[in-house]
């Protein structure tokens, strides 16, 4: 057993955004700790919504990661 419990890590902050979100999600994204590939596939995705809309990219992207989560906390009855 423990004899202190760990500290939680500090996520940083993705470079371009500035936000954790974006780093967390880039971490499901990434495929054998390839970090920046999957930073330069999430940016160009970005790229092409802000080519295609007049909106920010980022706002648009958060909207969508809102409309996928969970609106209810499904809990077991036992």
């Amino acid at each position: 057993m423990r004899k202190h419990k760990p500290k939680p890590r500090v996520l940083a902050a993705d470079p371009r955004y500035n936000d954790t979100m974006v780093t967390r999600f880039v971490n499901n994204l990434m495929w054998d700790g390839k970090k920046s590939v999957a930073f330069g596939i999430f940016y160009d995705a970005l790229d092409i919504i802000k080519g295609r809309t007049n909106e920010d990219e980022l706002q648009i992207w958060k909207k969508a990661l809102n409309n996928v989560m969970p609106q209810v906390e499904v809990r077991s009855r036992r």
